[in-house]
């Protein structure tokens, strides 16, 4: 059986590996899910329904219902991953936020880095 295993960013035979959370329309989702995969900028997207988020914009207080995804890639498909998100979401601003994945198991995390694709741009 497999246990977890601490990521580390210096192994040769990996990426970086980072959840990214983006939330966004729900008419949106399951495409803007299918394109990130289907682009090879994410190995798995999750899409979480119904979130409540409450934020202030343009000095207004927002409270609207949207959904969440929880993205799966590397760090070297991340600069790929977030131009599609920005080319293809529908908000002026999306929210974009990438924090490391420091553990998993480690056929999990093969399996993300053979899924998604290098962008050569540095972060």
């Amino acid at each position: 059986m497999q246990t977890l295993e601490l990521v580390r960013d210096d192994s040769p035979n990996h990426s970086g590996f980072v959840m990214v959370y983006v939330t966004c329309p729900t008419e949106q989702a399951a495409i803007l899910a299918r394109r990130l995969v289907t682009e090879k900028a994410a190995a798995c997207v999750n899409i979480i329904s119904n979130v409540r988020s409450i934020y202030r914009w343009q000095d207004k207080i927002e409270d609207d219902n949207e959904d969440m995804l929880l993205i799966k890639t590397t760090t070297s498909a991340l600069n790929k991953l977030s131009e599609l998100v920005k080319q293809h979401h529908p908000y002026e601003l999306p929210e974009i936020i990438a924090v490391p994945i420091i553990s998993g198991l480690p056929d999990y995390l093969n399996w993300i880095n053979a899924s998604t694709e290098a962008n050569t741009t540095d972060i």
